[in-house]
């Protein structure tokens, strides 16, 4: 039986790096998606290969749909087919909603929301036509609950919430699962420019007392595309340590 395979993108660092680590350990074979974190990508892709995983490491941005394609291609090419797909791939940004400019606005959709919508695109000719397929789309608590000062943001990963749902109907009779993860207050680089003032709040109003790692919401997406979720689909999987419950 062959080992399955996966394509993450944004895999360089943070989750998800930690999600191509996991992914190895598992015996994937992956697509390890990157755009401006070339050294880091790389080197990840060197230190999975000697322990013997199956890289394809692969430079495209995810918000234009023909680098999706050729990207998309190029795995298949390697792999065959393309088992799972996690839509990780996405950039924050803290601005007051007035001061937001229309090409931030743009921008925002185009990297979160559109990026999803192109590798679902590419990735589903070849999970329907096996019968078969794993989707994660890479969501935040601040797509469920909406943050101040981050409305682009909040909503372009609400709007990924509402494309589970609506994809994980459409593509149920074809033995495919779409869900969701929603990370709550996790320790990337996304979130290093915190102020310590901020991260304290930020800990004290987490339940569990701390901040989440990479890892652990590595682990779910891994769940969310093992056969341990086969009957779950169009739901978001929400690992916050209780900040939103």
């Amino acid at each position: 039986m062959r080992n399955r395979s996966v394509l993450i993108t944004g895999a360089s660092r943070g989750i998800g790096k930690a999600a191509a680590e996991l992914f190895a350990q598992q015996g994937y074979r992956i697509i390890l998606n990157y755009l401006n974190s070339e050294p880091s990508a790389l080197k990840l892709a060197q230190d999975l290969m000697k322990q013997g995983v199956d890289v394809l490491p692969f430079r495209a941005d995810v918000s234009n749909i023909e680098q999706v394609n050729r990207m998309v291609e190029a795995g298949e090419a390697r792999f065959g087919n393309i088992d799972v797909l996690v839509s990780n791939a996405g950039r924050s940004q803290q601005k007051l909603f007035t001061e937001i400019t229309p090409n931030e606005w743009r921008d925002m959709m185009s990297v979160t929301l559109d990026a999803a919508y192109y590798c679902c695109r590419a990735v589903l000719p070849g999970m329907i036509r096996h019968k078969s397929g794993k989707i994660v789309l890479i969501s935040s608590i601040w797509g469920m609950v909406g943050a101040s000062c981050e409305v682009h943001y909040s909503a372009a990963k609400a709007a990924l919430i509402g494309m589970t749902k609506s994809l994980a109907k459409e593509l149920g009779p074809s033995n495919i699962q779409v869900n969701c993860v929603a990370p709550g207050i996790i320790d990337t680089d996304m979130n290093a420019k915190l102020n310590q003032e901020t991260r304290s709040f930020l800990i004290q109003d987490t339940p569990l007392g701390r901040i989440g790692t990479p890892h652990n919401v590595a682990e779910a997406i891994l769940f969310l595309s093992s056969q341990k979720s086969d009957f779950i689909t169009g739901q978001v999987l929400s690992p916050n340590g209780g900040f939103v419950i």
